[in-house]
């Protein structure tokens, strides 16, 4: 029995599945800042939506006008009052020690020519100009960083004037005992006090006088920037209130009405309120610091040609220039008598520019005085030239009709001129510290009352809506 060929079967394959579908891409959560975007797109499409917004940008425009403008006023009102109460009184303690240390030296020199009995008025003068050196020295070392240019002049002098009181007193001692060591000892003082500690003093003075000059520039610069704030605070509120007539048909909205007020009678608290502090300033930089500075000089030009007049007498040719020609005291003398006449030219000229004739008279006096000293020591030194030393001694440190009664007309004029003009400066500079006083809280208090008005003035707009 035959059984047919057997035929391969193709393998049995299950169906074929069609393909699972993709899933969907899920779609980036937008982030925090595009939703708020979102909104805030949605919301600028419809008018409820657009007046939330104006009233935002309304209070946030008079906020930042209110806060601009607190701090920039409270910056100029600190520097206002750092030149009544800091920069121009240290800058009147160093003209003073450079005072003290240049009368000091005059009045030692008198009283080493007085010989060896010393006047007891000279005296006490030198000890009371050395006190008050000190003095003054310990008030600046305590308001002032021992870093800064001025403490270093400050250390300067606290070192030196020791050492300059000592070789007086040496001076003094061998003037007592006849000795000419004395005279010696008191050119050598003379020379630390002038090649030392007044250039320290005068530098000094010109770092204090530098820093109440930056203070009163500080004081009186413009406060652009809340000037700007508060325009553009303005311009806003006004668009905001014309675009509300055009939409309304109403004239007024009463928040906004109160905001731009509000805004207004700060932005001329604050143009009035600088400007009247800026003119107080200029006045008491002009009229006063100005004026003192010259008659500081001034006087302390008169101490040192003093100095310089009686040390003539003391080394009698013994020092010279450096050319070996001319008498050095002489000729600092002559030099310092010229810059006494050209201040004192300057200090008439200030005094005129204030149309204040009790601020010319001292200075009027003075001038007169500087006439009539040199008038006397040409005379003196005649008589010295002739050989007569005990006439031109008189003529020089005489209680009458001498140089040294020339000399004290000088200082007096000049101390009452420094007087007046201390006192206009004074003057001005609190009128325009109080110019700004006030200004910076108020300023805060109408930006918050303006900033309420437009947001109460733009609610009520709103509740139209409801």
């Amino acid at each position: 029995m035959t059984h047919p060929p057997s035929v391969g079967r193709a393998p049995h394959r299950a169906p074929e599945q069609p393909p699972a579908p993709a899933a969907a891409p899920v779609p980036p959560r937008p982030s925090a800042r595009a939703a708020a975007i979102g909104r805030l797109r949605g919301a600028a499409t419809t008018e409820p939506g657009r007046l939330q917004i104006i009233g935002a940008v309304l209070a946030l425009l008079v906020l930042a006008f209110g806060a601009v403008t607190a701090f920039e006023i409270s910056g100029r009102a600190a520097s206002a009052d750092d030149v009544v109460e800091r920069s121009q009184p240290l800058s009147a303690d160093a003209a003073g020690i450079y005072r003290s240390l240049a009368d000091a030296d005059a009045a030692a020199a008198s009283g080493f020519l007085a010989g060896p009995q010393e006047p007891r008025a000279v005296h006490e003068q030198y000890v009371k100009d050395i006190e008050e050196a000190s003095r003054l020295l310990v008030k600046a070392a305590a308001n002032t960083d021992a870093g800064t240019t001025s403490g270093r002049e400050i250390t300067t002098l606290n070192e030196g004037l020791p050492r300059y009181a000592g070789l007086i007193e040496r001076a003094r001692a061998a003037n007592r005992q006849g000795l000419p060591l004395g005279g010696a000892y008191l050119r050598y003082a003379n020379q630390q006090m002038s090649g030392e500690l007044l250039p320290a003093a005068e530098r000094l003075y010109k770092a204090e006088t530098g820093r109440l000059d930056g203070d009163h520039r500080s004081a009186r610069a413009r406060p652009w920037f809340s000037l700007a704030a508060g325009v553009l605070a303005l311009a806003v509120l006004v668009w905001a209130q014309r675009r509300n007539y055009r939409r309304t048909n109403r004239v007024f909205n009463h928040g906004l009405v109160a905001a731009t007020a509000a805004a207004m009678v700060l932005l001329l608290w604050l143009a009035v309120g600088h400007t009247v502090a800026r003119s107080d300033l200029a006045e008491a930089d002009s009229h006063g610091q100005r004026s003192m500075d010259v008659l500081n000089r001034a006087r302390i030009d008169s101490l040192k040609a003093r100095a310089d007049e009686n040390l003539t007498v003391v080394a009698r040719g013994a020092v010279l220039t450096a050319d070996g020609r001319n008498d050095k005291y002489e000729t600092d003398y002559t030099a310092g008598m010229k810059a006494l006449g050209e201040e004192l030219a300057a200090a008439a000229k200030l005094a005129d520019d204030t149309g204040d004739t009790t601020g010319g008279k001292p200075v009027s006096a003075a001038s007169k005085a500087v006439t009539e000293w040199q008038e006397r020591h040409r005379t003196a030194r005649k008589t010295d030239d002739a050989g007569d030393y005990e006439s031109a001694l008189e003529q020089i440190i005489g209680q009458e009709n001498s140089t040294g009664e020339s000399f004290k007309k000088v200082d007096d004029a000049l101390r009452d001129a420094l007087a007046h003009e201390q006192d206009d400066f004074t003057r001005a500079a609190r009128d325009g510290r109080g110019a700004l006083g006030g200004l910076p809280v108020g300023a805060a208090a109408l930006a918050v009352l303006g900033a309420v008005a437009a947001i109460v003035g733009i609610n009520r707009r709103l509740s139209e809506f409801r």
